[in-house]
């Protein structure tokens, strides 16, 4: 009960105090207003506590009217509100409307055309049919794990990469059941796969970290047994074998012992009382070769189950290294996620989310490029994440490599994110990323569910509309050359100028390495399949 005295609460009970105070010792005049206006506003803190639309409302009686007052001041507080205030770019301020928009299914039409600058260097645009294709379903597919026994049927948008533990239980239920209602995947994160995640069935891609979490041993390395006891649960459809994330690549992570909950533990298979470590480095494998028998065990473990792996770029002869392993041995991953180092976190130290990592475009680039050229590329499906959330941004990620994309932002500005960048505080305003169970309950499963459902709808609608407008029947046919940037000279060049494939198996011929574009190209020679390091 003392958290109800928390400070957010108190505009609630003074409004009650208030009341009982003039009613039971007339003040003459002030009682005769005082008491309507005190009563009044108590009944709107208690609607506000049960309303289920709004998060902040509900953990904020009274004062989360604020927020919308001012919104509804003028347009420029609104579009003020709407705008990431750490970086008031074009791309985060219509990232962030367009994500509530379409979760809230408002109109996302605007007056006044683009808001970007269409002779700025970097402006980048769609070339358009003179004769639009029709619009194709929305309901864009593709296959990921052919020839296995259980292949996976997975929507080109889904969810990407976030624990229980780094989201409140109910946030995870909303996003599960939305996933379900709009028939495309959840990635579980590393926290592995929780209650929350089995209660409204939708399908799960099985994040699996460095701390083996669901399938480890007393000691935190992995447990075949557990493995399969867990990947035998229908509702997985994928394995993801997460090297590294975009937003601390290299990193490791620890959860204190003080918000291991006993949820937590019972998900991640962890002791109460104890740090929750995640190293920085897997310990059942030691070199590219291991990593591809291992995971060809896990496939058959899984009864068949489509597995693949989840990486930020480093260093590039450690993922030439891993090619020709693939090429030597014959055992090639199902898919392959690339996350680029401009994916969020909750928490991570300055110095990552700024400085280390490869960003989307070269590291997804890096990987098409490496697995085209030896000849593997119709073997291994592409995941990208990284910022994606408009239908341009999936246009664009297709462009260059990807056979689907994964968000998590979008995905968290549908289930109410306002970016109070609280998150590791447990303090989260709209109950999205703490386990105070207090502050969970401002976020209502079923409506933010559909939210969830909704933004993916219609942005999957208007990457049809985008699609038909290029003269195609599916996104994955809208190549580079459909795309234009422009460059610092003012000039223009199509994305196939100025990011060219390989051509299919060219890395196969003599001299090989001269193929490849600078700096990467030093490299090629170098990077050996039996060992990650040069030397």
């Amino acid at each position: 009960m003392r958290r109800w005295w928390a400070w957010r609460f108190l505009a609630l009970h003074l409004c009650w105090m208030g009341a009982v105070a003039l009613w039971l010792w007339p003040q003459g005049r002030l009682s005769a207003w005082g008491v309507p206006l005190f009563s009044g506003l108590f009944v709107l803190g208690l609607v506000d506590l049960w309303q289920p639309y709004h998060a902040v409302r509900r953990n904020y009686p009274i004062l989360g009217h604020l927020r919308f007052l001012l919104e509804t001041i003028r347009p420029e507080i609104r579009q003020y509100f709407l705008e990431d205030d750490i970086t008031p770019t074009p791309f985060s301020r219509t990232m962030r409307a367009i994500a509530y928009q379409r979760a809230k299914q408002q109109t996302d039409k605007r007056p006044f055309g683009t808001r970007m600058d269409v002779y700025a260097p970097g402006y980048e645009w769609l070339n358009h049919a003179m004769v639009p294709a029709d619009r194709p379903d929305p309901d864009f597919r593709v296959q990921v794990g052919n020839g296995r026994a259980q292949p996976c049927d997975l929507s080109v948008f889904n969810i990407s990469a976030m624990s229980f533990g780094a989201l409140s239980g109910k946030a995870i239920e909303a996003l599960n059941l939305g996933a379900r209602q709009g028939g495309f995947a959840h990635d579980t994160g590393e926290g592995s796969i929780s209650s929350h995640h089995r209660r409204h069935g939708g399908d799960l891609i099985w994040n699996i970290g460095s701390g083996y979490f669901g399938c480890r041993t007393a000691d935190g390395r992995f447990d075949p047994e557990r493995f399969v006891r867990a990947a035998s649960d229908p509702q997985v459809r994928l394995i993801e074998i997460k090297l590294s994330q975009g937003a601390k690549p290299g990193h490791g992570g620890v959860l204190p012992a003080g918000k291991v909950t006993p949820e937590i533990a019972r998900a991640r298979g962890v002791p109460l009382g104890v740090d929750c470590v995640s190293p920085a480095a897997h310990s059942a494998f030691g070199n590219p070769m291991e990593l591809l028998s291992w995971l060809d065990t896990l496939s058959r473990l899984s009864g068949g189950k489509p597995v693949g792996i989840k990486l930020c770029v480093g260093h590039p002869w450690e993922w030439f290294a891993l090619v020709k392993a693939m090429h030597e041995t014959g055992l090639v991953p199902d898919f392959v996620v690339v996350d680029g180092a401009e994916g969020g976190t909750g928490a991570a130290p300055l110095e990552f989310t700024d400085h280390v990592g490869m960003p989307l475009q070269e590291g997804l680039r890096l990987v098409h490029n490496a697995l085209r050229g030896m000849g593997l590329r119709e073997r291994v499906r592409l995941g990208a994440s990284g910022k994606v959330i408009t239908a341009f941004d999936i246009v664009r990620t297709l462009a260059l490599g990807a056979d689907w994309c994964n968000a998590a932002r979008g995905f968290m500005f549908a289930l109410g994110c306002i970016q109070s960048q609280t998150c590791h505080t447990g303090q989260c305003p709209t109950g999205i990323t703490t386990q105070d169970p207090l502050r969970q309950r401002a976020l209502v499963v079923p409506d933010r569910a559909q939210r969830v459902a909704n933004y993916h709808r219609h942005t999957l609608e208007a990457l049809a509309e985008l699609t038909a407008a290029a003269g195609v029947s599916h996104p994955c046919r809208i190549g580079k050359a459909f795309l234009m940037r422009r460059l610092e000279t003012g000039e223009v060049a199509s994305f196939a100028e100025l990011l060219p494939d390989l051509e299919p198996g060219v890395l196969l011929r003599p001299g090989a390495a001269a193929s490849l574009p600078e700096p990467f190209r030093a490299y090629w020679d170098a990077a050996r399949p039996d060992r990650w390091r040069l030397s």
